[in-house]
């Protein structure tokens, strides 16, 4: 198998989206690449999803192997997921999804 994109979706609340995006952008992204299971991210708006209900981005890493996304999932991915929920709860949704890299140009 190839390498892998590790797909996560946020819709984060309008009240705290300029903080949040300061956090991810200063600590949380820093802290998983710091994980050394990925060797690239984007940190991306979803334009056009903006809502009174919040603001869409997706963070997308780049994972070599399916066995560095088993270690980032198994050793790194609980204590840093559970750091956004406690610093944003009932602020935010999230979905997941991993991507297998068949070609890129």
């Amino acid at each position: 198998m190839s390498a892998l994109i590790y797909n996560v979706t946020v819709k984060i609340a309008p009240d705290v989206r300029d903080v949040w995006v300061q956090w991810m952008r200063g600590e949380h992204i820093p802290e998983v690449m710091e994980t050394a299971c990925f060797r690239s991210f984007r940190f991306l708006h979803l334009e056009g999803y903006d809502d009174e209900e919040g603001y869409t981005y997706a963070i997308q890493y780049t994972c070599p192997s399916p066995e560095l996304f088993d270690i980032y999932n198994r050793d790194h991915a609980p204590g840093l997921q559970q750091k956004h929920k406690v610093l944003f709860e009932g602020k935010y949704v999230v979905f997941r999804t991993i991507l297998e890299i068949i070609e890129e140009g």
